[in-house]
């Protein structure tokens, strides 16, 4: 593996900025997500309240996404990222003086949640729209959203392996935290980038009028509607299997806390190969039959992780979740990134967030009220059986999407024009997109 190529967005000082202080934010985030799911597992011993908490946290993505996108085509989007962060900070640090007071409640946690996932509604639409602008080399892209999904992941394997030991030695509160400091990490970094203004036009329309625009033209290019509609798929009713883990790890595998981090930092583990695998490839070309072949594997996965009840067994099957979820993913946000225009860039990665984010909130509750009546393994087999079928549905369209696709990337730089001819004459045309 050329290294030069997996770190290539490196170059750029402030892809370079934002890169290093997400890598300490980040881990900090995923140390309050394990703390947060054991601390409610372990005051109320409901599958249904874990389903609850996660639904609070990200009910408001599925709602206000498409808001948040018209304000990042609108807006100054690093500015906007300093207020969000400064707004997750505030909320850490509230978190924290509950838990380690002793005055938490169930209440104050699904509260807390609802406010952290207002904020992240704005927050990630922004944050995917802003990458492009540290980028100048557009056949880079591909490279720096797998660069950042590495970065989410690593976070992922080391965030959740410091928080079991925590939680087990000294209790959740040093989670919450050690999350809240590690948000001045990125706020310092934000700070420092220094961007080329974009040339944003004077809006006079209706907010309502702008996010008409970006759904008529979302859903009326095959390639977004369908892959938004597999990330939806996906997300809705096979991700939610994170929200089970606490069950899975106490009434299944009969361990504890550092069981729970372990396991997701393997899963991390997994996602790290697969974004790091992603970012090693040169082009774009061949990944609609990437999303089609993680969605199935992920699907397949999910499934075998339900009804095993051997912790040996399911490491290496959480570590193929978490490289086939990260794939679909990344895989996704690329396509979607290289052929957006620009003026409606902010729109459709809050239809991504939606697609990827929104729709886990109603996949965790109704998984965890499925849990709660027929327990985790079937709905685990459920879940994963819908993603199967999924894959295989999105394959069959993948001829189509090419077709439409290839003119895009032509047309933007990302491949040659003199390509086609080659790929013509050579019969390897349909290899690409």
């Amino acid at each position: 593996m050329d290294l030069k190529v997996v770190f290539k967005s490196m170059k750029y000082r402030n892809y370079r900025l934002f890169y290093i202080g997400q890598g300490i934010s980040l881990t900090g985030t995923w140390m309050q997500l394990i703390a947060l799911s054991w601390l409610v597992y372990r005051m109320t011993n409901s599958a249904l309240l874990l389903g609850l908490v996660g639904f609070a946290g990200q009910i408001p993505t599925f709602l206000l996404a498409p808001i948040a996108g018209v304000i990042a085509d609108r807006y100054n989007r690093r500015r906007i990222l300093i207020i969000t962060q400064t707004l997750a900070m505030i909320q850490a640090f509230i978190l924290t003086g509950l838990v380690l007071s002793g005055n938490i409640a169930v209440w104050h946690i699904v509260v807390l949640s609802a406010i952290l996932g207002l904020v992240n509604s704005f927050d990630i639409p922004v944050r995917h729209s802003f990458v492009v602008e540290m980028i100048d080399n557009r056949q880079d892209l591909g490279n720096a959203i797998a660069l950042n999904s590495s970065l989410f992941n690593a976070a992922r394997l080391i965030g959740p392996s410091i928080a079991g030991i925590l939680i087990a030695v000294v209790g959740e509160g040093a989670c919450f935290l050690i999350n809240a400091i590690s948000y001045i990490a990125v706020l310092v970094t934000l700070t420092a980038i220094r961007v080329t203004p974009r040339k944003v036009t004077i809006q006079h329309k209706r907010i309502s009028q702008e996010l008409k625009e970006g759904f008529v033209y979302a859903f009326n290019f095959a390639p977004i509607k369908t892959i938004l509609f597999m990330l939806a798929l996906v997300s809705l009713m096979g991700v939610p299997y994170q929200i089970l883990m606490p069950v899975f790890v106490r009434d299944i595998f009969h361990r504890g806390p550092e069981t729970l981090g372990f396991l997701m930092a393997v899963s991390g583990a997994g996602a790290l190969a697969g974004a790091i695998y992603l970012a090693a490839r040169n082009s774009v070309v061949g990944l609609t039959k990437i999303i089609a072949f993680s969605s199935g594997i992920f699907g397949i996965g999910v499934m075998l992780f339900g009804v095993s009840t051997k912790i040996l067994f399911s490491m290496p099957l959480i570590f193929i979740v978490g490289f086939a979820m990260m794939v679909q993913m990344a895989a996704s946000n690329t396509i979607l990134q290289s052929v957006v225009e620009e003026d409606k860039r902010g729109r459709v990665m809050s239809l991504y967030t939606m697609a990827f984010m929104g729709t886990v909130p109603l996949g965790s509750l109704m998984a965890g009220g499925l849990a709660d009546k027929i327990g985790a393994p079937y709905t685990l087999l459920i879940g994963g059986a819908c993603c199967v079928i999924g894959a295989f549905l999105f394959a069959s369209k993948i001829q189509a999407l090419r077709k439409k696709i290839r003119p895009v990337y032509i047309k933007k730089g990302i491949i040659p024009e003199v390509a086609e001819g080659i790929e013509a004459a050579s019969g390897l045309k349909g290899l690409s997109a």
